[in-house]
C-alpha cells in the first residue's frame, strides 16, 4: 500500500483526537474512494456530452446578464 501525508488544520486535529477509537486513515481512504466513485460517474456522463467549454462560457454570460438585470435593474 502507498502512503500519503495529509495536512489538516490544528482545530480539526484537536477534534479528531477526541475520537481515538476511529481509524482516521480508514476514514480518509473511504472519503477518497467515495469521491472517486462520484467523479467516475460524472466522467461517464460527460464523455457523452457535446457541451463545450465555449458553451459553458456563453451560458455563464447569459446567467450573469439575467441576474444583473433582475437585481440591479439594468
Amino acid at each position: 500500500m502507498v502512503s500519503i501525508t495529509l495536512a489538516v488544520p490544528e482545530e480539526l486535529k484537536k477534534e479528531m483526537d477526541k475520537h481515538p477509537e476511529l481509524n482516521w486513515s480508514e476514514v480518509a481512504r473511504s472519503a477518497i474512494r467515495e469521491k472517486l466513485v462520484v467523479l467516475n460517474k460524472l466522467n461517464k456522463i460527460l464523455a457523452k456530452s457535446k457541451f463545450t467549454a465555449e458553451d459553458a462560457l456563453e451560458l455563464g454570460r447569459k446567467v450573469n446578464k439575467a441576474v444583473s438585470k433582475k437585481y440591479l435593474g439594468e
